[in-house]
């Protein structure tokens, strides 16, 4: 019988935990889907915002302390991924229990994400063209003015999220690292492929068919090999043997 993880999934910017509530019902029972909620959305929307990066992972590593204690793993689309390997950082720098593994997914590797250039604070109208070069969006969203205000609020505080982060000098990922990508996402190759510099002794990349959503085009194939990553952490450990990309 394959032992239990906790499967920490955190959201891209604009999004909510319900954008992972579908894996609880799609992945074998060993995998405990544990969607993570951000200040200001969903069921904490009446939270304030968080804008500052390292005290927004220093929040949900203290939030999720009792899971993290477990055997667990941390998937993150997009900024979600920025956010899983600033709490695995952390993890390490205050000692604390790191995962089985980092799952970063559609997500720019940290050392390119300088001089990245986001929307102006109250700019919709380049939010709004955000939401539509990436997809993804239900056109539901953009009809109604109540839900298209929610997530446009949300999409430009993730957005000074961002910009809050610094790159730091680290010796890399103290855990097995797996990324994944869109073929067709414009974040581009050499971002993606950048991640290998955050390495420890085992990294993986997959691409799949698609833009910056692709795993809702692709979810079997990109199921599948979240799976299958998992299943290999638990074999073989948090240094296991390298794995070409």
């Amino acid at each position: 019988m394959t032992p239990a993880v906790t499967l920490l999934c955190l959201p891209c910017a604009g999004a909510s935990a319900t954008m992972y509530l579908r894996w609880r019902r799609v992945f074998p029972a060993w995998i405990r889907v544990e969607p993570v909620e951000l200040p200001g959305r969903g069921l904490r929307m009446a939270e304030p915002f968080m804008e500052d990066f390292d005290s927004l992972v220093a929040h949900l590593c203290a939030l999720h302390a009792r899971a993290m204690q477990g055997r667990y793993a941390l998937f993150g689309h997009s900024l979600g991924g920025l956010l899983a390997y600033g709490m695995t950082r952390h993890q390490r720098a205050t000692g604390g229990p790191l995962p089985l593994a980092m799952l970063a997914s559609a997500s720019p590797a940290p050392s390119r994400r300088r001089g990245e250039a986001y929307p102006a604070k109250g700019d919709d109208r380049a939010l709004l063209a955000d939401l539509h070069r990436q997809g993804g969006t239900p056109q539901a969203v953009f009809d109604d003015p109540e839900l298209i205000r929610l997530t446009l609020d949300a999409l430009g505080s993730d957005y000074r999220l961002c910009e809050s982060f610094a790159p730091a000098p680290s010796p890399g990922v103290p855990v097995p690292l797996h990324v994944f990508a869109g073929r067709d996402d414009d974040i581009g190759e050499a971002r993606i492929q950048a991640w290998r510099e955050e390495a420890g002794d085992v990294y993986t990349l997959d691409w799949f068919e698609g833009g910056h959503f692709y795993f809702r085009e692709r979810e079997a194939e990109v199921l599948a090999a979240v799976r299958q990553r998992l299943e290999l952490s638990l074999t073989e450990g948090r240094h296991g043997r390298p794995i070409p990309a």
